[in-house]
């Protein structure tokens, strides 16, 4: 195994991983943008009130995002495997 590869197998990942978690972490942070300009506006001061719509927003995003993200997560995974066996024995 080479460094390249090895760099190449860690830049793929890194980029699997921002892919992955991106839309989740999009909606999640744009419901509580939401939630707390709601909050100013209405005075409501209520800590909780933020984590119901951002469970049940990245809920209905993990269902709608889902297949997507499995499959990129399991071509990461077919890559992997793929390349790793010309290197090993």
């Amino acid at each position: 195994m080479t460094s390249d590869f090895i760099i190449n197998i860690a830049e793929n990942g890194i980029w699997t991983v921002l892919l992955v978690a991106g839309p989740l972490l999009i909606i999640a942070l744009g419901l509580g943008l939401l939630v707390s300009i709601f909050q100013a506006t209405t005075q409501i001061q209520e800590q909780t009130l933020a984590f119901i719509p951002k469970i049940v927003g990245v809920f209905v995003a993990l269902i709608v995002f889902g297949p997507w993200m499995l499959s990129h997560v399991t071509n990461f995974a077919y890559q992997i495997f793929s390349n790793v066996h010309r290197y090993i024995g």
